[in-house]
């Protein structure tokens, strides 16, 4: 099955920059997005062969996830289940037979830091969840995670250091949660390749000079590691400041 995660940054402006026309190349089984921007009934898009699912913030314009998928899941889950996270529609889990399939957009710490102690709250809320369902099946979590990992995931890695999704505290998360039990898909085939990057700011011609930040993940239960096929990052592919990543898995 093929898995792609893409950060649109307002799915109504990247559908007039050949959102369909990605779609449809990428031919994959899930299509989860992360920061639609939307509210109910404000675009009308579909896919031949597609159900669709949306998590939509309370806040117009901000944040929102979704997910197309060729599979009809047993269950759909919007949010974590606490209601202090739940108002940002960044959360849908899709359960399917053999996993439960999680796109999430993680809350940005923001300019000064000012929401690190509520990404730190969030981090070990969504990690408690992500093992609620762990224990019951294997998960393949997808998204923005608005963390750049380890030094060869930025460019620049000495400049950020204490940037918004370069801090100590949040790569200390992703180590705990990788820890728990999850792997970094591209990071399993991939351990040490450089310069491959999911976000580029818009500023300074970032993306002409390649000045980017791996910060859009396929996380996947450890038992699945014999299953994972490929992993990889469309760099090619524009109409964001993030480009899709996409999981190959043989479920």
């Amino acid at each position: 099955m093929k898995f792609i995660s893409w950060n649109v940054n307002g799915l109504r402006a990247v559908v007039g920059k050949g959102f369909a026309e990605v779609f449809n190349d990428l031919d994959a089984d899930f299509f989860c997005l992360q920061e639609t921007k939307m509210q109910a009934g404000q675009l009308d898009l579909e896919f031949a062969g597609y159900r669709s699912y949306w998590n939509y913030a309370d806040k117009k314009g901000y944040s929102g996830t979704a997910i197309f998928s060729r599979h009809e899941p047993l269950a759909v889950t919007y949010g974590i289940g606490i209601d202090e996270h739940d108002h940002e529609g960044r959360v849908i889990t899709l359960e399917m037979p053999e996993f439960y399939l999680v796109t999430c957009y993680t809350p940005n710490s923001q300019d000064e830091l000012r929401r690190l102690d509520y990404r730190m709250q969030w981090e070990d809320a969504f990690r408690t969840y992500l093992l609620s369902l762990d224990a019951k099946k294997p998960v393949i979590v997808c998204g923005d995670l608005n963390v750049a990992h380890q030094e060869i995931d930025l460019k620049n890695p000495k400049t950020n250091r204490r940037n918004a999704g370069f801090t100590d505290e949040e790569r200390a998360k992703m180590t705990t949660l990788l820890d728990a039990g999850f792997t970094d898909t591209f990071r399993h085939f991939y351990p040490d390749k450089t310069d491959i990057y999911s976000w580029w700011s818009y500023r300074f011609r970032a993306r002409e000079k390649n000045a980017g930040w791996r910060i859009d993940y396929f996380l996947t239960s450890k038992r699945l590691d014999d299953k994972l096929v490929s992993a990889s990052i469309h760099t090619d592919i524009m109409g964001s400041d993030h480009c899709p990543v996409e999981v190959e898995i043989s479920l």
